[in-house]
């Protein structure tokens, strides 16, 4: 309407729309814009496939959600943050409850423990009937969820999503910030405003970014950074296991992990075990990626049996 004349919303098939009415303030008249997504999001392999990110970054991740690692992934818009973050969702461990919490429909989870929500605009005047992802976010606390997965954060919900990290619920979101400088920047100055030592919460920040490569824009994983430590001066100290080098179009990884001590000290598991299972898992990926199991369904069956039996799985993909 002229009292109303932005539109943000979405189609039947959970397309985005984008709309604007009158030339009051699109000079050249009404407009709208559609961002399509694939009705089942890619999976893992696929993202192999795509030089998105390396099997070795991928096992790394299935090994911080399995340990309940609070993960931020960032970078500009349509840049893959969404759909890395449904492909990380993939090696959530089956018994666990998870809650969605998003402003469009995008993430696809084929689990029976998941509870999807989706923010409601106001249905009169002013804020009416609305349920904004604040109270969604402030409600997923009260159900008793393993994980929280946050389509994205902006304002004053990422206080809670980080109060919820500190009281011990694992958290994986996306925000937009194209390095942990400007992440932390962005978390501590308004409409945000945390306080910069409880950013220790966080465990984990995955830079998305596009790409030509070829002469043909892609999407690539960065790098993968660490949070260690940040100051009360709002100062970050991190490691970076993992980089990609444009110039090369490789994805290098170093060996020493401060994550897997942190996973060491609190669950009692040794660094030669964590090291032992990551090489393993590298290899079950690489061979999903190289026998091309692509399917949604088969990709989840997968990794759900191999948290059962991983004997099984591995003798059947020859990983040794």
């Amino acid at each position: 309407s002229y009292a109303k004349p932005i539109l943000d919303g979405s189609l039947p098939d959970g397309s985005r729309v984008n709309a604007t009415y009158t030339k009051d303030i699109t000079s050249k008249g009404p407009t709208f814009t559609i961002r399509k997504f694939t009705k089942t999001p890619w999976t893992p392999p696929q993202l192999i496939s795509f030089g998105t990110l390396s099997p070795e970054i991928l096992a790394y991740l299935w090994l911080l959600v399995q340990y309940k690692m609070n993960v931020l992934i960032t970078g500009g818009t349509s840049s893959g943050k969404t759909t890395l973050l449904n492909a990380v969702a993939f090696f959530i461990p089956p018994e666990s409850r998870v809650v969605s919490i998003e402003d469009t429909r995008e993430l696809n989870l084929p689990r029976d423990n998941w509870l999807p929500s989706v923010v409601r605009n106001a249905i009169g005047i002013g804020e009416v009937g609305e349920i904004s992802l604040f109270d969604l976010l402030k409600s997923s606390f009260r159900q008793n969820p393993d994980y929280v997965i946050v389509g994205e954060v902006r304002g004053k919900e990422a206080s809670v999503l980080f109060q919820g990290m500190a009281s011990g619920h694992s958290s994986i979101s996306t925000i937009h910030a194209d390095s942990v400088d400007t992440l932390i920047k962005r978390l501590e100055t308004p409409p945000i405003e945390l306080s910069p030592t409880l950013l220790n919460v966080l465990d984990c920040v995955c830079i998305m970014t596009h790409a030509i490569v070829n002469k043909e824009e892609t999407r690539k994983l960065k790098e993968v950074v660490e949070v260690i430590n940040v100051t009360p001066e709002g100062i970050a100290l991190t490691n970076t296991p993992f980089i990609w080098d444009a110039m090369e179009n490789e994805f290098y990884s170093k060996k020493n992990s401060k994550i897997f001590e942190k996973i060491k000290k609190r669950y009692g598991v040794s660094l030669e075990e964590l090291d032992f299972e990551y090489r393993r898992r590298v290899q079950l990926l690489n061979q999903l990626y190289l026998k091309k199991v692509f399917e949604f369904e088969e990709v989840q069956g997968i990794v759900n049996e191999y948290y059962k039996k991983p004997a099984e799985i591995l003798k059947r993909f020859g990983v040794e």
